[in-house]
C-alpha cells in the first residue's frame, strides 16, 4: 500500500462521517446519474451489514442541508445506514410517476425504467461498495418524488420496507378534472393501493403542510394534498397496515424549509436510536 493510500485512509478514519459522490451509468436511463452517498466511518469500518436510505431528488441535497441533518442524527445516537441521494434528470416528469400507468398527460414513461435502475443498477454498484442488508431497506422523497417512492415500495414490499413522503403528489390521476372524474377511482397511487398486495412488514411515514398548496377541488375547506394523502391512509389502514405515520405541519409549505425542518423526525422514525433496540 503505497503512502498516499495511507494518508487517505488515515484522514478517513478521523471524519465521523463520509460524504461522496458518484457517477453511475444507466442503460436503462440512457443517462449518467449522480448519486450523493453519506454514511458513517466507523460503523461501516466494521462491515456489518447495513440499511440504506434511497432518497429520490438528491439535487437538493445542498437545499436541504442534508450532511448536516445526517451528522446530528448519528452524532446523538441514531442507528447507522447508507444515505443514498439520487439526483433526477431531465425528464423529472417523466421518471418520476407510476410504473405501469401514466397519468391523464401521459407523464411516467420512464417511471418503470427508474426502478429497474434502482434495483438493477444503482444496487448492484453499492453492493460492489458497501456490506448491505439484503432488504429491509427505506425509500423516500418529496412532492413528485414522494409518489415515486411510495410506487417503488409498492412494487418492491419486501426489498423497501419502510417509505417515507413529504408533500407526495398523490393528486396524480388517470383522468384530467372534469364531470367523469372520480376521486376513488382515477387517484392512481390509491388505486393501486387498493389493488396491490402489501407486504406484511411495510410502514409508511407522511408529512404535509397547510400551505403546501391552495387547490381544494371537491370545496370541502381541506387543500388536496391533504385531502389525498389522508384518503390513501385509510386505505393502507383498512389493508391491515399497522405502521402509518402522518405529521401535518401547520403553515408548513410545499418547500425545502419545510422538509428539511421535519427530516430528523423521519429518520428517528425510519432507523431509531442505537440502544432502541
Amino acid at each position: 500500500m503505497g503512502p498516499r493510500k495511507n494518508d487517505r485512509l488515515q484522514a478517513l478514519a478521523f471524519k465521523p462521517i463520509i460524504h461522496r459522490r458518484e457517477y453511475v451509468y444507466s442503460a436503462k436511463l440512457k443517462r449518467k446519474v449522480t448519486v450523493e452517498l453519506v454514511y458513517p466511518y466507523k460503523a461501516f469500518k466494521k462491515r456489518k451489514r447495513q440499511a440504506v436510505l434511497l432518497m429520490n431528488d438528491g439535487q437538493d441535497f445542498e437545499g436541504l442541508n442534508m450532511q448536516k441533518i445526517l451528522q446530528d442524527f448519528w452524532a446523538t445516537g441514531g442507528k447507522p445506514f447508507l444515505f443514498v441521494g439520487v439526483h433526477c434528470g431531465a425528464e423529472r416528469l417523466e421518471e418520476y410517476g407510476t410504473r405501469g400507468l401514466l397519468d391523464y398527460a401521459q407523464r411516467g414513461k420512464k417511471a418503470e425504467a427508474y426502478q429497474a435502475f434502482v434495483l438493477h443498477e444503482l444496487w448492484p454498484f453499492l453492493a460492489e461498495h458497501f456490506t448491505l442488508k439484503k432488504r429491509n431497506h427505506v425509500c423516500g422523497g418529496f412532492s413528485l418524488g414522494g409518489l415515486s417512492a411510495f410506487d417503488m415500495a409498492l412494487h418492491n414490499a419486501t426489498f423497501f420496507t419502510k417509505v417515507g413522503v413529504f408533500s407526495g403528489s398523490f393528486w396524480w390521476r388517470s383522468k384530467a378534472l372534469g364531470p367523469t372524474y372520480s376521486d376513488s377511482r382515477d387517484r392512481i397511487a390509491h388505486s393501486k393501493a387498493s389493488q396491490m398486495p402489501l407486504g406484511k412488514k411495510m410502514s409508511f411515514w407522511f408529512q404535509c403542510g397547510t400551505k403546501d398548496e391552495t387547490s381544494d377541488r371537491n370545496g370541502n375547506g381541506v387543500i388536496d394534498s391533504i385531502d389525498d394523502t389522508l384518503d390513501l391512509i385509510a386505505i393502507l389502514k383498512g389493508k391491515g397496515v399497522k405502521n402509518v405515520h402522518y405529521e401535518e405541519v401547520q403553515g408548513g409549505k410545499h418547500n425545502l424549509e419545510t422538509w428539511r425542518k421535519e427530516m430528523p423526525k423521519f429518520l428517528t422514525w425510519a432507523f431509531g436510536m442505537a440502544d432502541a433496540d
